[in-house]
């Protein structure tokens, strides 16, 4: 989950080498925090909130595959 995650914000964002991810991890749930430059933040959320939507819900899908729940957070 991790590895994907940072490969697509890696191609989202304007400086992939200035996006920081960390983790918590609770019994059954996994939270993502994402810091990055404020300009890049625009392009992770998308217009409407659509492409960070679409990320949580495919980071999700693939939590359910372990028995998880995964969520995404971004951090200014």
């Amino acid at each position: 989950m991790e590895e994907f995650l940072r490969f697509v914000l890696g191609r989202l964002v304007e400086f992939p080498d200035e996006v920081f991810l960390t983790k918590t991890e609770s019994p059954g749930a996994v939270v993502f925090y994402a810091a990055m430059r404020k300009s890049d933040v625009p392009k992770i959320i998308g217009k409407g909130g659509h492409t960070i939507q679409a990320l949580r819900t495919l980071l999700n899908a693939s939590a359910q595959r372990h028995g998880l729940k995964a969520n995404l957070e971004i951090v200014e």
